[in-house]
């Protein structure tokens, strides 16, 4: 006995067995998440009222870039797997689907890279 309708029988689709994996890479993103943002909120917080000299030090530390470049890396990724969620439940459109998740991809990409090199060229004092 079969739980497969009818119609997926005669079409012969099944699962695109990848769910899982984009399921729990967008729960590890969302985990790192929590701990990246606290500590980004932390640091903005204390150097708030701090001058331009004290700011550009505190965010050349190794440290310091290497874990803005990690919060960047992770947020644009799991908003990039977040958003292909809501594109492939709600536009009806396999074109207009595929544009979006490829357009936002890219945006996402860009954006993604223009902040990390803005980190890294602090970090290396250029």
């Amino acid at each position: 006995m079969s739980l497969r309708s009818p119609l997926g029988l005669a079409k012969g689709l099944g699962s695109a067995k990848d769910g899982t994996h984009h399921w729990w890479v967008q729960r590890v993103t969302a985990v790192a998440l929590i701990p990246l943002t606290m500590w980004f909120a932390f640091k903005v917080a204390l150097l708030s009222m701090s001058d331009y000299e004290t700011v550009l030090a505190s965010l050349s530390s190794p440290w310091s870039a290497a874990l803005i470049i990690s919060l960047i890396v992770a947020a644009f990724y799991h908003a990039a797997l977040g958003m292909q969620v809501i594109y492939e439940d709600y536009v009806s459109g396999k074109a207009a689907r595929i544009i979006a998740i490829m357009g936002t991809n890219l945006l996402l990409f860009l954006l993604g890279t223009a902040a990390t090199i803005a980190v890294v060229r602090i970090a290396l004092g250029g």
